[in-house]
């Protein structure tokens, strides 16, 4: 059977869109993920989308039993659920193990009221596993920061739950500039997030427990 020009050429654009789907649907599969609580999930965003092999950070709630938490909910308290990030990464580029030194050295895991001056309990750090083999890594990491600080470490290690997406505006929120009301009506606060991290005194505790440890810590 002879084919039309035409014809070919919807052949060959069928052929490129399957092959397309199929390297799209293959690089999924070998997407892995990852959750930590970290304090406020800006932070923890803004410092592991700069990790080579991490495709995307998302910031949401995770840990507790109230289903459909917002930020106001969990502001409030009492839903036991924190603050959290999944991290999308590729393991042939970054590992499991890599992503929780890194995670250990970027908090104070040493402290269990919360993170810098975000207080209360959607503010702890922890590590959500999904399998035996990460929790194996994460007590592995765990029991080597310990060591590497020479302090009780906090940070508990507990089992994966629903991780709920936040709302849009806490996405990438570290390279928006903040909207405020002024009495000339809403205006832009450059590098809001910055002044925010400054002000939280982040960097400057993980400088102190970790030195030159402190992957981001600027």
């Amino acid at each position: 059977m002879r084919l039309s020009l035409f014809s070919k050429t919807m052949l060959l654009t069928a052929l490129i869109v399957v092959g397309f789907a199929v390297q799209l649907s293959d690089a999924k599969a070998a997407e892995a993920r990852a959750y930590f609580a970290g304090g406020c999930f800006w932070c923890v965003e803004s410092d592991f989308e700069q990790v080579e092999g991490v495709s995307e950070v998302i910031s949401g709630y995770t840990g507790g039993t109230t289903p459909n938490p917002t930020y106001k909910k969990i502001s409030k308290g009492g839903t036991g659920h924190y603050e959290a990030v999944e991290i999308r990464y590729d393991p042939s580029v970054v590992t499991y193990d890599e992503l929780l030194h890194i995670f250990f050295r970027t908090v104070d895991p040493t402290d269990d009221g919360g993170q810098f001056c975000d207080r209360g309990e959607s503010y702890r750090t922890a590590v959500f596993v999904s399998n035996p083999g990460e929790k194996a890594a994460a007590e592995k990491a765990k029991t080597k920061a310990r060591a590497d600080l020479g302090r009780k470490i906090v940070t508990p290690i507990l089992s994966a739950k629903k991780f709920y997406r936040a709302e849009e505006y806490h996405q990438d929120y570290y390279k928006k500039d903040e909207i405020v009301l002024t009495r000339r009506g809403p205006k832009a606060k450059k590098n809001a997030y910055k002044f925010y991290r400054k002000g939280c005194g982040r960097d400057k505790r993980v400088r102190q427990l970790w030195g030159k440890d402190a992957p981001f810590a600027s």
